[in-house]
């Protein structure tokens, strides 16, 4: 069905860093976000640390991350 030969030359350590890439792309991405776009429908007096979705977006990046990594 799906011919993945081509992929047979890659080493298990190049597949990762390329992974590893891809999970440092999304959290630029994240990272571009605007402010008032990450804390929509949150009143200015209410805007905590814990609410803001970029650090949320992070830990989680970095949790999945780390687990693709090492394991």
């Amino acid at each position: 069905m799906l011919n993945f030969d081509w992929a047979s030359d890659i080493t298990q350590e190049t597949a990762k860093m390329i992974f590893f890439g891809l999970y440092l792309f999304i959290a630029l991405l994240v990272a571009l976000l605007p402010k008032d776009y990450i804390f929509e429908g949150i009143p200015k007096n209410e805007r905590f640390w814990y609410k803001n979705l970029k650090i949320w977006s992070w830990t989680v990046l970095g949790i999945l991350a780390s687990v693709y990594y090492f394991f």
